[in-house]
């Protein structure tokens, strides 16, 4: 059976990721979790306090950083590795959301980034989110998703995940970090977050994972027999 791209694009905290490794699983996919890199990129340029207004400074450190992802078996799904140090966790914290939305919207990260997207997924058959897959990554995607979902019920899914990491952070300043980071990605000039013309909007405010799954499963089904005819 002929694989295809599946890309799912959205704002943060709409459950891109989570619906993204449940199709892949189910269709024996690979799953890339983009924003994971872009998380690990600002661990990275956190830690070599890089200055990100300084072009050569960036091009640099971008030379330095390889990513990749590690099946973790004890948690059925992916590890993220920086410089074959597993980030996991650290890229999960909130000082690194109060930064990816700023280093993601550098040029010179971005077109790294997504050279390195392109690469893992020249075979195709894999299920991809982040917020230009479907516009920049891979334009020619055979399934594109535009998910969204209310301000507030993105912060409290937001605020549970880090409380289930011993994190306690006030809701406020959840909605107020989404929002910025809606901003920014929506704004920028380099794979701004905006819907493909060909994506198909689903809004998660109020469906259960089952039927986000489903959703895109559908979706998948019928770009098989679009190219079987």
């Amino acid at each position: 059976m002929k694989k295809v791209i599946i890309a799912l694009d959205g704002h943060s905290s709409c459950g891109k990721s989570t619906t993204a490794k449940r199709v892949a699983a189910q269709l024996g996919y690979a799953f890339i979790d983009t924003g994971a890199m872009y998380r690990a990129v600002s661990l990275y340029f956190h830690q070599q306090k890089i200055n990100s207004s300084d072009t050569a400074e960036v091009e640099k450190a971008l030379s330095q950083i390889h990513i990749r992802f590690v099946f973790n078996q004890q948690r059925g799904a992916s590890d993220v590795y920086l410089n074959d140090l597993n980030v996991e966790e650290e890229i999960r914290k909130m000082y690194i959301s109060q930064m990816v939305a700023q280093v993601s919207a550098i040029p010179a990260v971005r077109k790294a980034m997504v050279a390195q997207q392109q690469q893992m997924a020249k075979h195709r058959g894999v299920v991809m989110d982040g917020r230009d897959i479907g516009t920049q990554v891979f334009p020619d995607a055979e399934v594109k998703v535009f998910m969204t979902a209310d301000t507030v019920i993105r912060a409290e899914r937001r605020q549970k995940e880090l409380l289930e990491k011993n994190e306690l952070v006030d809701l406020e300043e959840i909605i107020e970090n989404l929002k910025q980071r809606d901003l920014i990605d929506s704004t920028r000039s380099e794979g701004p977050l905006v819907q493909a013309k060909d994506a198909v909007l689903m809004d998660t405010s109020f469906m259960t994972l089952e039927e986000q799954v489903n959703f895109v499963l559908d979706l998948h089904q019928k770009a098989l027999e679009k190219q079987a005819n």
